[in-house]
């Protein structure tokens, strides 16, 4: 039981150094997925946090300082 609890607080603390992936990376990531689908009319845009209004959030990234919002038609 020692061990699985060890285990479960290990991975907690690993986790969020994994999260952290460059916003570029990430963008282009989601970009090339929705081209793959057949996705076409849209933006993706990084903004920070603070910046994020009505918009459709897509990914968080830089250590969830900054999001990645999706626009259609542009």
């Amino acid at each position: 039981m020692k061990k699985l609890i060890m285990v479960a607080v290990l991975l907690m603390i690993a986790s969020p150094v994994f999260a952290k992936k460059s916003c570029e990376e990430l963008k282009a990531e989601i970009d090339a997925k929705l081209q793959a689908k057949g996705v076409k009319g849209y933006s993706l845009e990084i903004v920070p946090n603070e910046n994020v209004k009505d918009q459709k959030v897509i990914g968080s990234c830089d250590g969830g300082t900054k999001k990645i919002v999706y626009k259609r038609g542009e």
